[in-house]
C-alpha cells in the first residue's frame, strides 16, 4: 500500500524535540511523501511552547520542498470530560488536531474514567485524531473507544512510536492489536503516524505496518494512502485538492 503522509511530527517548539520545521518538511520530501502534519504540544505539556505559538500558522508556507504542510496541534485531554488545552478560538483555526492521554498532564483513572476522557475528546467536532491509544498506563474499555470513534468520524491513530523497544508507553502492541480488531468490527479508520520528535524518524511507519500485516488489517480502513482518503476526517485538506 502506498504510505504518502505523516501527521504526526514535533519540532523545537514542542521543547523535547530536536529540528526545526524546515528541517522536518525537508526530511518529508527526501522520503517521497506528499503531506506532512506538524503538530507540537499543546501548552500543558511541560517544556512546550505558549498558546500564541498556534495563532500565527497564517505565515507559513503550505508548501515546502514539495510537500504539503498541514498546522495543527497535539492536544493534551485534561480529564476524564475530555477537555483539552486550547480554547476553542484557537482550535478553529488549525488545520487539524490530535488528542492525546500524557501522563504530565492526565492523571490515570479507572478504565472507565479514561475511557470518558477518550469518549469526551472523540465527541469534540473540532478533534480530528485520537493520537497513540495504546498506552498500558492509561487502561480503557477498547469496544466503547473503537465504537465512538466510528460513530463520530474520528480516526485512532497507529504510533509506530510507541512499538519502538524502548517506547516508555507500555504493552502497545498488545493493546493496538485489540484495537485493530475492533476496528474491522465497527469498520472504524486509522491513521498510521510516525510521532516524530527527529527528522531521521519522518515518515518511519516500519513497525506500524508489520503490525498491520500480522493481524491482516484491512487496507481500505487505513487513509495513508491518499489525500482524497483523508479529506473526510479533515475538511481543511480540501484546500490542498
Amino acid at each position: 500500500m502506498n504510505d504518502i503522509m505523516d501527521l504526526h511530527t514535533h519540532t523545537i517548539a514542542s521543547g523535547h524535540a530536536y529540528n526545526t520545521l524546515y528541517e522536518m518538511a525537508r526530511s518529508a520530501s527526501e522520503k517521497g511523501l506528499a503531506l506532512m502534519g506538524s503538530t507540537d504540544h499543546a501548552p500543558k505539556m511541560p517544556g512546550t511552547c505558549h498558546e500564541f505559538y498556534f495563532i500565527n500558522f497564517k505565515v507559513i508556507p503550505r508548501t515546502l520542498f514539495g510537500v504539503n504542510i498541514l498546522m495543527g496541534a497535539e492536544l493534551n485531554i485534561l480529564d476524564y470530560s475530555g477537555r483539552i488545552d486550547l480554547r476553542k478560538g484557537l482550535l478553529e483555526k488549525l488545520d487539524y488536531s490530535i488528542a492525546s492521554l500524557h501522563e504530565p498532564c492526565f492523571k490515570s483513572g479507572t478504565a472507565a474514567e479514561n475511557t470518558m476522557a477518550y469518549v469526551g475528546a472523540i465527541e469534540n467536532p473540532l478533534i480530528h485524531i485520537i493520537g497513540h491509544p495504546d498506552d498500558g498506563r492509561f487502561p480503557v474499555d477498547y469496544d466503547t473507544l473503537v465504537s465512538a470513534a466510528a460513530e463520530n468520524h474520528t480516526l485512532l491513530e497507529l504510533n509506530s512510536s510507541s512499538l519502538h523497544p524502548l517506547s516508555a508507553r507500555r504493552d502497545a502492541g498488545e493493546n493496538y492489536r485489540t484495537m485493530l480488531e475492533l476496528c474491522k468490527r465497527y469498520r472504524a479508520s486509522v491513521i498510521i503516524d510516525s510521532d516524530a520528535h527527529i527528522e531521521a524518524d519522518v515518515g518511519n511507519h516500519v513497525k506500524a505496518w508489520e503490525l498491520i500485516e500480522e493481524v491482516g488489517f484491512p487496507e481500505e480502513l487505513i487513509v495513508n494512502s491518499s489525500m482524497e482518503r483523508l479529506l473526510p476526517y479533515i475538511p481543511k485538506l480540501e484546500a490542498y485538492l
